[in-house]
C-alpha cells in the first residue's frame, strides 16, 4: 500500500506562484512514475505533469512553460512548481504514484486563481 500526502494548495492571484508537495510513504518500491493531475467542477480529471523514476517528464500543453514538476527522492516527494497561475488552472490538484499493475492516489488540495 501507498499513501500520498498533497500540500501547497490557496489561492492565489492571476501571475502569481504555488508549489504543491505530495509526500508517498508505504511500499514504494513498485512506482515507476508519479503525476500530477486536476479536475475543476463538472470536468474529467485531466493529466497535468508525469516524471518515471529515471527523471523523464511530461506536460499537458495547458501548462508547459509554467509548471515544472520535480522530485526528491531522499525525501520521498514530488513537487510541481506553477508559475504565471491562470484562473483556468483552478481545479483540484490530486497525486498519483503510477505502479506496474497499481496505482494511488491522494485526496486532493484546491488551487484556486483569481482574476
Amino acid at each position: 500500500q501507498v499513501q500520498l500526502v498533497e500540500s501547497g494548495g490557496g489561492l492565489v492571484q492571476a501571475g502569481g506562484s504555488l508549489r504543491l508537495s505530495c509526500a508517498v510513504s508505504g511500499s514504494i518500491f513498485n512506482i515507476n512514475t508519479m503525476g500530477w493531475y486536476r479536475q475543476a467542477p463538472g470536468n474529467q480529471r485531466d493529466l497535468v505533469a508525469t516524471i518515471t523514476s529515471g527523471g523523464s517528464t511530461n506536460y499537458a500543453n495547458s501548462v508547459k512553460g509554467r509548471f515544472i514538476i520535480s522530485r526528491d527522492t531522499a525525501k520521498n516527494t514530488v513537487y510541481l512548481q506553477m508559475n504565471n497561475l491562470k484562473p483556468e488552472d483552478t481545479a483540484v490538484y490530486y497525486c498519483k504514484a503510477i505502479g506496474t499493475l497499481v496505482h494511488y492516489w491522494g485526496q486532493g488540495t484546491q488551487v484556486t486563481v483569481s482574476s
